[in-house]
């Protein structure tokens, strides 16, 4: 039987030190890539003929319109995302007008989404309201569902921990992503964030669940043993339903296209890292609430 609890020092501090490395990628390093869901401004996708065409090319392009400091991301065979400030009406006639000098007849604009400030303001805002409401919905889920365990709390609780650790590494994960591929917080990422919510939480009743059966059985054992046990039995479930679910994600990102991209890397980085915390971080958090430290130090009755 392998010892979850022994090492929970060395899972801890690897959680730590991602956490700090997030933060501060988040605060003082580049920044989240926010899409115009968030920000405001007019995305555009371009698609032409002439499959040679390259970045340059579009930006010279769009520099002639008044948009030289537009972001412009190939997407493959001629094809060009390219987000700007908000175009009115004059500013996307100057654009095609540029276009149909330089290209005539050898373009097209498959889609173009204009947002305005007001908004974005109004995604954020919404966002955060829709992460903190399912936390709260969580927390009160297992109160009632762990109700009859000793300080059933202390489960609401830890998975709430858990949950704030998955956020802030996928965060902290999306802004390396942003810089390497230039991947995009917008609603999309909201949405697998909260999908990748429920997903986290599931995998933690099902070690929470394990938990409670084995301290109803086994009375008069350590806390620490029944914890270590369950996590001993349900940890091959955890990374069978894992697997199988990142399968079908990676192939999702090998063949759904450039538009699910984004949405699928929150998704994958959410099964890895949701499963992560449910056996290394919440669990551990139980014990660590019940012994009141990560060093190994117990209470008097359990040391004796």
């Amino acid at each position: 039987m392998l010892d979850f609890i022994g090492k929970r020092i060395w899972f801890a501090g690897l959680s730590a030190v991602l956490a700090i490395a997030a933060i501060a990628l988040l605060t003082v390093g580049p920044g989240l890539n926010e899409g115009i869901d968030f920000t405001g401004g007019t995305s555009t996708t371009l698609q032409f003929d002439d499959t040679n065409i390259q970045t340059d090319d579009v930006r010279t392009v769009l520099a002639e319109a008044g948009f030289g400091d537009a972001i412009i991301q190939s997407t493959g065979d001629g094809s060009f995302f390219i987000r700007t400030e908000v175009q009115n009406d004059q500013a996307q006639d100057d654009v095609i007008a540029a276009l149909d000098r330089t290209y005539p007849g050898a373009y097209t604009r498959t889609e173009v989404t204009t947002v305005g400030k007001s908004v974005a303001d109004d995604t954020v805002s919404n966002s955060i309201q829709a992460i903190v409401v399912a936390s709260v919905f969580i927390v009160l889920f297992l109160f009632w569902a762990f109700r009859t365990v000793p300080a059933a709390y202390r489960y609401g609780l830890a998975a709430v921990v858990a949950l704030a650790h998955d956020v802030l590494l996928t965060l902290g994960l999306f802004v390396v992503l942003g810089e390497l591929i230039n991947a995009e917080v917008n609603a999309s990422f909201i949405v697998g964030t909260l999908t990748v919510i429920g997903y986290s939480v599931n995998d933690t009743i099902v070690v929470f669940d394990r938990i409670r059966e084995n301290v109803r059985l086994g009375a008069g054992r350590s806390f620490r043993s029944v914890v270590n046990q369950s996590l001993n039995e349900s940890i091959m479930r955890s990374l069978s339903t894992s697997f199988t679910t990142a399968l079908v994600i990676v192939a999702m990102l090998l063949f759904g296209g450039e538009t699910l991209r984004d949405f699928l890397l929150v998704l994958l980085a959410g099964v890895v890292i949701g499963t992560y915390s449910s056996i290394f971080i919440a669990a551990q958090i139980l014990v660590f609430w019940e012994e009141r430290g990560f060093f190994g130090r117990r209470r008097p009755a359990e040391a004796s």
